[in-house]
């Protein structure tokens, strides 16, 4: 349950607009919902800052539909399932009509209402081929669901270093880059040398035998000579979105109070 939704209730209560069984009634899947296959921590955004998000891979259609549906039963959303096939979307579909499917990032996006306030920063996505497209839109998706203002830059990989140039002012002008590559995982280094935001670097499985799936290119970031780089595993869109939805949250904390603390007294 959202924080605002739980303090509404309690206001409710207090204010006499809510009886107190029906608080209880409201409050009695907490902290969690026992679907008995499906056990949904509904505690998690008051705990985090942010909602369970359902991974699809693994789960069956059915699974992932009735996780949205409890899942919008208890806030307003955004309800994210990551990894979804198009039958598990098809499924998420039935019970929640107006739920968004990015195709390419495989994420479903589910709400009950009008998004909140959008988070101050803006995060450019910069992937290194269009192979890594995928995951960097999972990326990209995960970060509009919750409010951040968010571009994809695709296709300028370290094999024509030109193309990354062309686009160097949008990734600089960015409160936070995150960068999507494969192969050797080259691509974070030199956006990291050319730029002063801080890096969310995201290997990818892309590549040929020595790649090894994304561990030559996770263990390129790692060793990254230029610093100010941050990486998460290997095809974590959701990782690092999640990363980085975290770090303009904290700094829009620390806006507000020295905004608060420069306001006079007395």
């Amino acid at each position: 349950m959202p924080s605002g939704t739980l303090q509404q209730l309690l206001g409710a209560v207090r204010s006499g607009q809510v009886s107190v069984a029906a608080a209880a009634a409201a409050l009695r899947d907490l902290p969690f919902a026992d679907l008995g296959d499906l056990k949904l921590d509904h505690h998690r955004e008051l705990r985090t800052g942010d909602p369970e998000v359902v991974f699809g891979e693994g789960k069956t259609a059915d699974q992932c539909a009735r996780a949205v549906q409890q899942l919008l039963r208890a806030g307003d959303g955004p309800v994210l399932v990551t990894r979804v096939s198009d039958e598990q979307a098809a499924a998420v579909h039935e019970v929640a009509p107006a739920a968004r499917h990015d195709e390419v990032g495989r994420v479903v996006v589910a709400r009950r209402a009008a998004p909140a306030a959008r988070v101050h920063g803006v995060v450019t996505v910069a992937c290194a081929g269009t192979s890594d497209l995928p995951v960097a839109r999972e990326c990209a998706t995960v970060l509009d669901a919750f409010g951040v203002d968010v571009a994809v830059v695709a296709d300028v990989g370290v094999a024509g270093v030109h193309r990354l140039l062309a686009v160097r002012d949008q990734i600089d002008t960015a409160d936070v880059a995150v960068v999507v590559a494969g192969m050797e995982g080259a691509l974070p280094s030199l956006v990291a040398g050319l730029v002063a935001a801080p890096i969310v670097a995201v290997p990818t499985s892309v590549g040929y035998g020595a790649s090894f799936d994304g561990l030559a290119a996770l263990l390129g970031m790692l060793t990254a000579c230029a610093p100010g780089i941050a990486v998460v595993n290997i095809d974590g869109g959701f990782a690092a979105a999640m990363v980085t939805l975290r770090m303009l949250r904290l700094a829009g904390r620390a806006r507000h109070a020295r905004k608060v603390s420069e306001v006079p007294t007395g």
